[in-house]
Order: structure tokens, then C-alpha cells, then sequence
């Protein structure tokens, strides 16, 4: 079975002269104690579905959305910039090993599923104060599903689905754009 990938986040800058960079990053602050340390490697997608490991020497929480790394073979600020604006992914088991418990974030890659209807994988989680919003692809359209009482219906942890009751007309607002 082939390795599933997340993605977790971008490279959006270096810092100092030493080839540090800064992944900025979806995964909040949600995260096992220790866990962060025990990722040994991130993975770079530079042709689509070819990931390509990059071994973590360090890396620092340096706020909730960005991490500080420290990667094998960056010894210095031009080495670090040929990957700056780059997406970064990890393998789902190690995505997974990262969180506290079941974290909205665990969605991405779960596919949803309105009435029956399979609209897509979920892509990126974005959490507002009030509800949660699915970013998805849906007929070649960007989508967001929000995820309140009245639209999620089960989250099926197993078979990674996402079930919900979308309001009549939601998905056609976005088809006509």
C-alpha cells in the first residue's frame, strides 16, 4: 500500500545565515508533548506525487503557526532559499502520531460526504471561533463546507469520512462563480 501524505504546511522564509527556515504550518497548537521531536524528516513534493524526504536536524515551535527547522544539507542562508515557498507534507502515520487526541486538523485527507453524495477529499481545516470549515475540491472548484451542529452529521474515524446535511444550494454558489 502506497504511503498516504499530508500536507502540512509551506517553507515561507529563512532565518539567519545558518540555513534555518520557517514552515509555516496548519496544525495549530494541538500537539503530543515531545511529539514535534520525534519527526525525523519532512517530505517536499517537487513533481506531483513525488515526495522527497528532507531529515529534520531541529526543529522549535515559534508560535502556534510556525515552527522554526533546521534541515540536513541547509548549512546556509542560499542553500536554505531553493526551498522556500515549497509545500511541505509528512506520511499520515506521522501527521497522525503529532496530535492530542482527535483534533479537527486529523480531517485533512478524509473524504466528505453529503446525502450520500461523494464531494471530495478534505484538502485543508480552517478553524473559526464558531464552527469549522472544510476547504475541498468540488468540480474543479474551491469549496468550503462548514461543520456546525446543524451540518455534521458523523465523523466516521475508520473508514475517514465525513458526513454531512449541506443546506439546499450551498454547493451551487460555488459552481456559478
Amino acid at each position: 500500500m502506497a504511503t498516504e501524505y499530508i500536507q502540512i504546511g509551506r517553507l515561507v522564509a529563512t532565518h539567519g545565515i545558518k540555513g534555518d527556515l520557517i514552515l509555516e504550518h496548519g496544525v495549530g497548537e494541538h500537539i503530543k508533548s515531545g511529539a514535534l521531536q520525534r519527526i525525523k524528516a519532512i517530505f517536499i513534493e517537487p513533481v506531483k506525487d513525488s515526495y522527497i524526504p528532507y531529515f529534520i536536524e531541529k526543529v522549535t515551535p515559534r508560535s502556534k503557526g510556525e515552527w522554526l527547522v533546521k534541515l540536513e544539507g541547509t548549512d546556509s542562508k542560499e542553500s536554505a532559499k531553493l526551498l522556500i515557498r515549497k509545500n511541505v507534507w509528512l506520511p499520515r502515520q506521522d501527521f497522525d502520531g503529532l496530535m492530542d487526541g482527535f483534533q479537527p486538523v486529523a480531517l485533512i485527507g478524509y473524504m466528505v460526504i453529503n446525502n450520500g453524495q461523494i464531494l471530495s477529499e478534505v484538502e485543508e481545516v480552517i478553524e473559526q471561533p464558531h464552527q469549522i470549515l472544510l476547504k475541498i475540491t468540488y468540480q474543479e472548484k474551491e469549496v468550503l463546507i462548514p461543520l456546525h451542529s446543524e451540518t455534521l452529521k458523523q465523523v466516521d474515524q475508520k473508514g475517514r469520512k465525513v458526513l454531512v446535511d449541506l443546506p439546499d444550494g450551498l454547493l451551487d454558489i460555488y459552481l456559478e462563480m
